[in-house]
């Protein structure tokens, strides 16, 4: 094409690549290293006060959002053209190519070339993923690791001691949090906050090319072997696990009939009590390690952000669950006569009667007072080892006795939670 068969929207598009904008020379002004500036892409609400100094950003990539935060040492776009919106980056983030939104990668995380992140994601220290990963509403506690080509969505994991002894998920895994009958109440706990939190559980291996069917739980130290889909819990630590809960053959099925009503609502309930807990940890405990900096304020501000956005999902998902309760129940009701079905039938219309109360309860959330006499025993220790270090370091100095109190303080919070959706 000739530059006089040029429309005005492509000459306008080419004198705007050519001429650089203010905001990325203000970058440069400030240190942030750009090596090719004609090819980034800088949202025009983008704060460079909020892009530290040394920052290096490769070219093709998009930095967007006004609350994009991103701390000293990252790099973007090592390997691919990388997206960044409205996230905030601790120190030493890289994030290699992919698209990047609504999310928290606190120090040293780092996702690999092709990932999609999406909003309610919270990536603690060293955690990370390789190429072509897909996270949204997951939570990685420090040094969980994702393989490859995997989709792990609407799940928290945790488990492991150091960046050498860590919580995997191996290449080509995926959790279902999708059912046939177009709900989402499958959010899976794979560890758990109580304990996940003070870095000193066994890891958990989930083998390459398996997967978990949403809601499950899965202890410390268990491994689910290689090509393994696993459907029903494991909740007995350092075991290996099969495919539970297989039936072979072709058997009849109905679309939109709920069995197992009370498992699956138990499993929402204390999903929701370990967010809750997770969420007290950081503003209570994680405040006093994530003060040193504006960047790690930034990262503090939006890891309580996103911990509400994934309160809020978790509930809607379990409202829009009780919502298909009804078309359950008459559809059981016309089918097979036994004890088993009135069984299932009187569960399902017992949570439709409570669902109000137990929504406005789980949004309220347990009182303050809920394992306060643990939490003033742990904060006591707490504030004499998180001065002048990193939180990993501060978590590790912790003695027995810290430790169990803060795990104590944070179950409490997990098993009031999960009371509120008692429905007896």
């Amino acid at each position: 094409m000739t530059r006089q068969s040029e429309t005005t929207e492509q000459r306008e598009y080419r004198r705007k690549k050519l001429v650089m904008p203010d905001i990325v020379e203000t970058l440069l002004g400030r240190g942030v290293v750009i090596p090719c500036p004609a090819a980034v892409e800088i949202g025009a609400d983008l704060d460079a006060e909020r892009i530290a100094s040394g920052v290096v950003v490769h070219a093709g990539c998009k930095i967007l959002g006004a609350k994009t935060s991103i701390g000293p040492g990252c790099v973007l776009g090592a390997e691919a053209p990388t997206t960044v919106e409205n996230c905030q980056l601790g120190a030493g983030v890289a994030l290699k190519g992919g698209y990047h939104a609504g999310s928290v990668f606190l120090d040293e995380a780092n996702m690999g070339s092709g990932a999609q992140v999406r909003p309610g994601t919270l990536l603690e220290e060293e955690a990370n993923g390789a190429h072509t990963v897909g996270f949204k509403q997951t939570v990685f506690l420090s040094y969980v690791t994702a393989g490859s080509l995997i989709n792990f969505c609407d799940a928290l994991m945790a488990g492991g001691t150091s960046r050498k002894n860590h919580s995997e998920i191996g290449s080509s895994y995926i959790h279902f949090n999708y059912t046939p009958h177009g709900d989402k109440a499958t959010a899976s706990l794979i560890g758990d906050v109580p304990r996940g939190v003070m870095l000193d559980q066994s890891p958990i291996f989930l083998g390459g090319q398996g997967g978990l069917v949403g809601p499950v739980r899965i202890e410390y130290g268990c491994v689910i072997p290689a090509g393994v889909i696993r459907r029903k819990e494991g909740l007995e630590p350092a075991q290996l696990l099969s495919a539970a809960g297989e039936r072979v053959g072709d058997r009849a099925y109905r679309m939109g009939v709920y069995h197992g009503i009370d498992r699956i609502v138990a499993n929402n309930l204390i999903y929701i009590g370990n967010i809750r807990a997770l969420r007290s940890w950081y503003a209570v405990a994680r405040r006093a390690t994530m003060d040193g900096d504006k960047f790690s304020l930034a990262c503090h501000e939006g890891a309580l952000k996103v911990l509400d956005d994934v309160l809020g999902e978790r509930i809607k998902r379990l409202r829009q669950l009780a919502g298909k309760l009804p078309h359950s129940v008459e559809r059981l009701e016309a089918g097979e006569r036994s004890d088993r079905a009135a069984r299932e039938i009187a569960r399902q219309k017992a949570l439709i009667g409570a669902w109000p109360r137990i929504e406005a309860s789980l949004r309220q959330g347990p009182a303050e007072k809920v394992g306060a006499v643990a939490r003033d025993a742990f904060l006591e220790e707490w504030e004499k080892v998180t001065s002048g270090c990193k939180h990993t370091e501060a978590v590790g100095s912790l003695s027995g006795a810290g430790r169990k109190a803060g795990t104590a303080w944070l179950q409490a919070i997990v098993d009031a939670t999960a009371a509120l959706g008692a429905v007896d």
